[in-house]
């Protein structure tokens, strides 16, 4: 039995498109499935956490975008139980260009009623307060969460995305959000016991994933199968200099330059002498000092497609 969680919002209404499609595909292969449509933001997370409350093994696929997958993985009762399928037909599709996932469709449906090929990976947690979330691709501190917070109610994400490039739109957010950037200290501790103080932090991320905020190669040595997080830190580095690195990301050059530091651990504390806001997977959370990255003890058996 396939399990399909549909947003049917995804990419203007793509979604709901793009299923009518592999329907059809469903029934002629007589394939045994049931599908359920979100309707509001996180219900992804309650739609898998009702599957996977009975404790048995489940195949669940999510046709979406990256807030699709981490609102799902979020839902997940017990990761050694889901074998996970994804569709990308969001705006950044980040999970699906760090696993190398096809993007057309129809083969990514074949693959997953007919898989040849699994990879079990990392999922990352971001506690904060009381709370904790799940992450897929990366959580994050400062710029990068300030941007997928305003993405969210962007009107530009329509706009792009009915052109055919909802990738652009982290990028156009990130030049915008630059302008009033206003970066604060931070002290990051590794492992419990590396303590490192930054001054002016612009981001920090824990990485699961090489990719970020539409195709942003910001960790690119970071696997999500190597049971390690990739932090990045981009720190006391003026506007200009911001601006002319970004582009640089997206082939992972601005590694080499001052002001970006990379680390890598099993587990990361983040103290911001403010409140600042987080993301996990492009999903915002509200403003918080304090943060800490770690990941799960168990993986997910994800179908490659």
């Amino acid at each position: 039995m396939l399990n399909f969680i549909v947003n049917p919002n995804a990419r203007s209404g793509l979604g709901s498109k793009i299923w009518a499609k592999l329907e059809e595909v469903l029934k002629a292969r007589e394939t045994e499935y049931q599908v359920f449509f979100t309707k509001y933001q996180r219900h992804a997370t309650l739609i898998a956490r009702d599957i996977t409350a009975d404790g048995l093994e489940h195949t669940i696929v999510v046709l979406g975008g990256d807030g699709s997958v981490n609102e799902t993985v979020n839902g997940i009762k017990d990761l050694t139980k889901v074998t996970f399928g994804y569709i990308p037909i969001g705006s950044s599709n980040d999970f699906a260009r760090g696993l190398s996932l096809t993007r057309d469709p129809i083969p990514a449906l074949l693959h997953i009623i007919s898989p040849e090929e699994y990879k079990e990976i990392n999922i990352g947690v971001l506690s904060y307060g009381e709370k904790k979330r799940r992450f897929v691709n990366s959580a994050g501190a400062g710029f990068d969460a300030g941007v997928c917070h305003q993405v969210v109610i962007s009107k530009l994400k329509a706009v792009l995305n009915k052109l055919k490039l909802g990738k652009l739109v982290y990028a156009g957010v990130a030049f915008d959000r630059i302008v009033t950037l206003d970066p604060k200290d931070m002290s990051i501790t590794l492992d419990g016991t590396k303590k490192m103080d930054f001054k002016k932090v612009v981001f920090a991320a824990a990485m699961n994933n090489r990719y970020e905020g539409g195709g942003f190669l910001f960790c690119p040595k970071a696997g999500p199968s190597d049971d390690i997080l990739d932090i990045i830190v981009v720190a006391d580095m003026p506007k200009s200099k911001i601006l002319a690195l970004l582009p640089l990301a997206f082939k992972g050059w601005h590694v080499f330059f001052k002001g970006v530091h990379i680390f890598q651990c099993k587990e990361a504390e983040f103290d911001s002498t403010v409140a600042l806001p987080l993301h996990t997977d492009g999903e915002p959370i509200f403003l918080q000092h304090k943060l800490k990255a770690t990941l799960e003890s168990t993986k997910l058996k994800v179908i490659i497609s």
